[in-house]
């Protein structure tokens, strides 16, 4: 088998399987682990997979801090369908949470409330949509502004929900992971969001299925601590059945 070969098998085996090890991949194609990972070196060099502890994945799980700008142009139809779901777990009377980033921004902008709703918000973006509402008592949490998400960030703002009890929290994530749990790239939005999750009685995860299997810099919490995980159809249906079988409550909106 000439080294083309063996890439193709390669990438062939990881579009199946999603991830697989150097001593797997030795045996399938039976050649010698150094063989294998200068092939794994070569293809990762090519941007054709990532290496990870002695595996190979298709994708590079860890994401780097990208503008509300930049983020808002993807999945655009998924956060949309997401936030629509979302926007029907609100009660009336209700008093919630909401965090910061642009899948929780689509949910703000599909909430009309008919009658009450209390709303502690540490997004700007979400604030600006929702403090013409009549029916809207919002509270912006105060902090230091993070530019990139429009959003604020520091002791200021977990101060305040230390004294706040709140029926739900809705959590933007930057990645979701069945081993290392829900993440972003801010290490003071991580400590921000877990403050947040103390203060509400349920923890509702927004993240559309790009994000499976992709981590922050930081991890805010299992995934075993949350309540309800909302994401789109397009995540896989073996990732799906991996979330169930860890008693994920896994809600999956159609696009």
């Amino acid at each position: 088998m000439t080294k083309e070969e063996r890439h193709e098998l390669i990438i062939r085996t990881l579009m199946a399987k999603e991830t697989v090890s150097v001593n797997e991949l030795s045996e399938l194609l039976q050649v010698s682990a150094v063989t294998i990972r200068k092939d794994l070196s070569e293809l990762e060099s090519l941007k054709k997979l990532y290496r990870s502890h002695g595996n190979a994945i298709l994708m590079d799980p860890y994401i780097s801090n990208r503008s509300i700008r930049e983020k808002a142009k993807l999945a655009s139809k998924e956060k949309s369908a997401i936030g629509f779901y979302a926007a029907s777990l609100v009660t009336p009377n209700d008093s919630i949470i909401i965090a910061s980033g642009t899948t929780v921004l689509a949910f703000a902008h599909k909430l009309e409330p008919q009658q009450h709703l209390t709303v502690i918000s540490a997004s700007l973006k979400v604030s600006e949509v929702l403090g013409g509402s009549d029916k809207v008592d919002l509270m912006q949490l105060g902090g230091t502004l993070r530019a990139s998400s429009m959003s604020v960030v520091g002791r200021n703002a977990e101060n305040f929900l230390e004294n706040m009890a709140c029926s739900k929290l809705f959590l933007g994530v930057d990645g979701f992971d069945i081993s290392f749990g829900i993440t972003t790239t801010d290490i003071r939005e991580a400590y921000l969001n877990r403050a947040m999750m103390k203060a509400s009685q349920k923890t509702v995860v927004l993240a559309d299925s790009s994000k499976f299997g992709r981590r922050g810099f930081v991890k805010i919490s299992d995934l075993s601590d949350i309540d309800i995980l909302i994401t789109d159809s397009n995540l896989p249906d073996k990732a799906a059945k991996a979330l169930e079988d860890e008693g994920i409550d896994l809600r999956i909106v159609d696009v």
